[in-house]
């Protein structure tokens, strides 16, 4: 079993008490790929994330008796057993909601849409009344399009200078977002065959900064490419409005706000 999550722990002690810091990102610390992927990492001393880390960790040093560890995992979401299952659970969520007439969406980024039973119930939502939006940069098996979906889904893949590699899940959960940024496409490979890791994101600040760059990307009108039915794989009309490339827009955001 291949191991695709990317996590890290610290151990620091201070004073004879241990505490934990690390990371969980959606991509490889890799001295070449960094140079040209665009990933999201989360730097956290949040013991609990820390400690589901270590139970990863744990797994992966007893994988065929240690399922107890990530069944245990309280905050971080891993692959495999686990996340196909929540995934179901955070897409019912807001199907039941759009049935209740409530505001209901989802919006993922990812590199590739491939898996048949998580792609079943993207279309269960859309035809529920979901709002779905969707960043794919590479492999995308959906039909986008269908007359029973009572809201359009808005599905694009960006291709441009630096490799669009962040995989991050927005769910409006009645109006409380849970954000995910996630080591895992929604590939059968990732979510039953590989160790993965997905994280919430629970600090308001960095929702809102994720929030805000995936908004700048479902603008994009000069790398953007619609992903319809047909995958004819069209750029996104910029005619009579103002041009924008997410990744150079992006970098103005994240630049002003530092």
């Amino acid at each position: 079993m291949k191991i695709h999550a990317k996590i890290c722990t610290i151990k620091k002690r201070i004073n004879d008490r241990s505490t934990y810091y690390g990371f969980v990102s959606t991509g490889n610390l890799n001295e070449k790929t960094a140079m040209v992927y665009a990933d999201q990492c989360l730097l956290t001393s949040n013991q609990k994330i820390m400690a589901d880390a270590n139970r990863i960790f744990n797994f992966l040093e007893q994988p065929k008796s240690g399922e107890h560890f990530l069944k245990a995992c309280k905050m971080i979401i891993p692959s495999p057993l686990i996340l196909r299952k929540q995934l179901h659970k955070l897409i019912n969520n807001e199907i039941k909601n759009a049935k209740a007439k409530k505001p209901a969406s989802i919006l993922l980024k990812m590199n590739s849409l491939s898996d048949g039973d998580m792609i079943e119930r993207l279309y269960e939502a859309a035809k529920g009344g979901v709002e779905i939006k969707l960043i794919v940069r590479g492999i995308f098996c959906m039909l986008s399009e269908n007359n029973k979906f009572k809201k359009p889904v808005t599905a694009i893949s960006i291709v441009d200078e630096y490799l669009e590699h962040a995989r991050v899940w927005v769910f409006h959960n009645g109006g409380k977002e849970k954000v995910y940024i996630s080591s895992a496409d929604w590939m059968i490979r990732n979510l039953d065959h590989r160790v993965e890791a997905t994280c919430p994101i629970t600090d308001e600040s960095i929702k809102k900064e994720l929030r805000n760059i995936l908004n700048i990307q479902l603008n994009d009108n000069v790398k953007a490419r619609w992903l319809n039915n047909e995958l004819s794989n069209d750029y996104v009309s910029s005619k009579g409005k103002k041009r924008i490339r997410s990744q150079v827009e992006t970098y103005h955001f994240l630049a002003k706000k530092n």
